[in-house]
């Protein structure tokens, strides 16, 4: 592949993503020229920010593809031709690829958890645990998880019917036994072995957490979604509480690697990607 590519990221609030730098670096040392651009909507006119016009003005203009984050992965749906079993599965897109005038949808999220999960946290606990958070990112961490050896996940959202209709979906796929609602975060956290961010709570524009890390301890397991910051007020807290943890790093490098093998058709070297993420100073 010779011909240049051209790929972007939707989303609100991306300035500090370190997405870009992954994909053209590694676009570089495989001889490939790649631009990479911020179609953040938060920077957009109002009367701009409407998703499908975005993402129809990115085909227009011969992008390869581009990926999708907060908070449009959901309502990306509406807007492909065909999707992956994973978008379906998960109810949520993070990756289209424009291919012979078709929009395929793609979600790298899962796996990029999943494997960050088994690289962070093999040997942590997983008979219960909570997730707050229930959705883009939501839906491909609680697959992730209940693949990954969790007996049974409680999810917890501030929007009570984004809960209970990803622990319909959940218990379709997994069994009734695997998933339900937490109507209470705060509650249902300290008595799990472990406790996933998958909110926006503790990106740079949301600040906090997602419960109160007073409520946890030290016998369990942390893991946050977010990367940027890189620590999020959630991780450092349960850190000095002694909770073991996982930072978004790992899927945000792993996500990006599979969209890479997408967008050029390329296999991307992990270790590569991953040193140009480690490059950037925290902007937490």
């Amino acid at each position: 592949m010779t011909a240049a590519l051209r790929v972007g990221l939707i989303g609100s609030g991306i300035q500090q993503s370190r997405t870009p730098a992954m994909h053209m670096a590694e676009a570089a040392a495989q001889g490939l020229t790649l631009r990479y651009d911020l179609l953040d909507t938060d920077l957009m006119a109002e009367a701009d920010r409407d998703f499908a016009a975005i993402l129809a003005r990115a085909e227009a203009e011969g992008y390869a593809g581009v990926n999708v984050t907060y908070p449009y992965k959901q309502a990306a749906l509406d807007h492909l031709d065909s999707a992956s079993d994973a978008v379906w599965a998960v109810g949520a897109t993070n990756t289209i690829v424009f291919q012979d005038g078709k929009r395929i949808g793609h979600n790298t999220d899962y796996w990029g958890f999943a494997e960050n999960l088994r690289q962070g946290l093999a040997d942590a606990p997983r008979a219960l645990v909570l997730m707050l958070g229930a959705g883009g990112a939501g839906g491909a961490v609680a697959h992730a998880l209940l693949d990954n050896g969790v007996g049974h996940l409680a999810v917890c959202d501030v929007r009570a019917e984004a809960a209970k209709a990803l622990v319909t979906n959940l218990q379709t796929r997994h069994g009734t036994d695997r998933a339900s609602v937490a109507m209470d975060g705060a509650a249902a956290a300290p008595g799990v072995d472990g406790v996933v961010n998958a909110s926006p709570v503790g990106m740079a524009k949301l600040p906090g957490t997602p419960v109160p890390t007073a409520l946890l301890h030290p016998g369990q397991w942390v893991a946050d979604v977010v990367y940027f910051p890189l620590e999020t007020q959630f991780l450092a807290e349960a850190r000095a509480l002694g909770c073991r943890s996982l930072d978004g790093s790992g899927m945000a490098l792993f996500q990006a690697v599979r969209a890479f093998e997408l967008f050029t058709g390329r296999t991307a070297d992990p270790a590569r990607m991953r040193a140009t993420f480690d490059s950037f100073n925290d902007p937490g």
